[in-house]
């Protein structure tokens, strides 16, 4: 019970570094994802409809901006519970950057083959206006929510250890 609970708090900790750098993209107006049609799209997952030709055409869906956000965190909670399928729960009592980077990267595939697809906008964003700009900002974003996973585990240990 304790390993889940320290997953679930790492992995609140990685999606909030993933956001923290997307708000400081935000303040040099360079955009990213709007979580509203991430929820549009979980939303209208439960009406069967899983592609769409451009999410930003689809009718909204009741609460999507928070049905979106909800849906980030638990995607990034997830994401450290593959790591910990793949490294052990070790790997939570002794965070190393290797692969917590790894796994970062590795999440990059459920935007580029399965989101932005059925979002409309094709595999890896192929549709967009600029795609390898869009590519590249995914990449980058991906990698910081590595960075978060490490950088969480390793918070999340140090503060154990202070208060015993």
């Amino acid at each position: 019970m304790q390993t889940l609970i320290k997953i679930i708090v790492i992995g609140i900790g990685a999606t909030l570094t993933m956001d923290i750098w997307a708000f400081i993209l935000k303040l040099f107006n360079i955009k990213s994802l709007d979580y509203k049609f991430l929820g549009r799209w979980v939303g209208n997952l439960t009406k069967g409809k899983v592609r769409h030709n451009k999410i930003f055409d689809t009718t909204p869906f009741p609460y999507e901006k928070l049905i979106g956000w909800i849906a980030h965190y638990a995607i990034g909670i997830t994401f450290v519970f593959l790591l910990v399928l793949i490294y052990g729960k070790e790997w939570v009592e002794n965070p190393t950057l290797k692969p917590a980077i790894l796994i970062g990267l590795v999440t990059i595939i459920a935007p580029f083959f399965l989101m932005q697809p059925s979002f409309g906008i094709g595999i890896a964003g192929s549709k967009l206006p600029a795609p390898n700009i869009a590519r590249f900002k995914s990449l980058i974003t991906h990698c910081f929510y590595g960075f978060g996973i490490y950088l969480s585990a390793f918070g999340l240990n140090k503060i154990i250890e202070l208060m015993k």
